[in-house]
C-alpha cells in the first residue's frame, strides 16, 4: 500500500513529518488489518485507545480516520507508543505495539544512512509489518458500552456544580459526583481563584 498520502496527512497536521508519525501511520493500518478491514470502517464501528499522545497520535489518526471529537480516538497516557483497535460491532479487540528492537531492526532497513533519526524515517516506510509490530488479540477491563456510553446524558454534581456528560458521573453516599470531586482531579482550587473578567484580556471577537 501506498501510505504517502496518510503521511502527507499527518504531516499537514502537524507542520512536519517524523519516525513517530510514520510509526502511527503503521500501527494504525496494522490494527484495521488485523479487524479484517482492508480501510478504515465507516458510522463509528471503529474505536481506538491511544496510550500516548503527540506526534503518535496524528499518525494514526489519519490512517484511523479516528479522532477524539468524533469520540472515536481515546488516549490514555501511559507514555507508550502502541494503540488498542476494537470493532465495536463484534467487540473484538487488538492492542499493537513495536517490537522491542525496532531502531536496532530500522538500521538494517537504511544502512546507508548513519543518522539514526532519518534511518529510522526512511526503514519505518518499508519495513514489513512482521518486522515492526506485536499484535495481541485482548480483553477490555471495561465494556466497549461502557468506554462509548450514552452520548446527550447529563447530569450536574452535587458538590461543584458543574455538568457531567457521557455517563461519567460517579454514585457515592448517594451523592452524583464528577470524578474529580469524587476521586480528586488533576488540578487544585486556590481560595478565592475565581478571576473576574476584567484580569482577562479578551480577544476581539468579529463575525464574518
Amino acid at each position: 500500500m501506498n501510505i504517502q498520502p496518510l503521511l502527507d496527512i499527518s504531516s499537514r497536521d502537524h507542520s512536519h513529518l517524523c519516525p513517530r508519525q510514520i510509526l502511527g501511520v503503521r500501527i494504525g493500518l496494522a490494527g484495521i488489518y488485523s479487524l479484517g478491514f482492508d480501510t478504515p470502517p465507516e458510522k463509528k464501528r471503529l474505536l481506538v485507545i491511544i496510550e500516548t499522545d503527540g506526534c503518535f497520535a496524528d499518525g494514526l489518526s489519519a490512517a484511523t480516520n479516528c479522532t477524539v471529537g468524533h469520540r472515536t480516538l481515546r488516549v490514555e497516557d501511559y507514555g507508550k507508543i502502541a494503540a488498542t483497535f476494537m470493532d465495536v460491532k463484534t467487540g473484538r479487540s487488538v492492542r499493537a505495539a513495536p517490537v522491542l528492537d525496532i531502531r536496532q531492526r530500522a538500521c538494517t532497513y537504511a544502512p546507508n544512512e548513519p543518522r539514526h533519526y532519518f534511518a529510522q524515517m526512511q526503514a519505518y516506510q518499508i519495513m514489513p509489518d512482521e518486522e515492526m509490530f506485536t499484535v495481541t488479540e485482548v480483553q477490555l477491563i471495561t465494556s466497549i458500552e461502557a468506554i462509548i456510553s450514552r452520548p446527550g446524558i447529563r447530569v450536574d454534581c452535587d458538590v461543584c456544580g458543574e455538568e457531567i456528560m457521557n455517563e461519567r458521573e460517579i454514585h457515592q453516599n448517594g451523592l452524583t459526583l464528577c470524578r474529580a470531586c469524587a476521586h480528586g482531579g488533576y488540578y487544585l482550587v486556590r481560595q478565592n481563584a475565581v478571576l473576574p473578567f476584567t484580569a482577562i484580556v479578551q480577544p476581539d471577537y468579529q463575525t464574518t
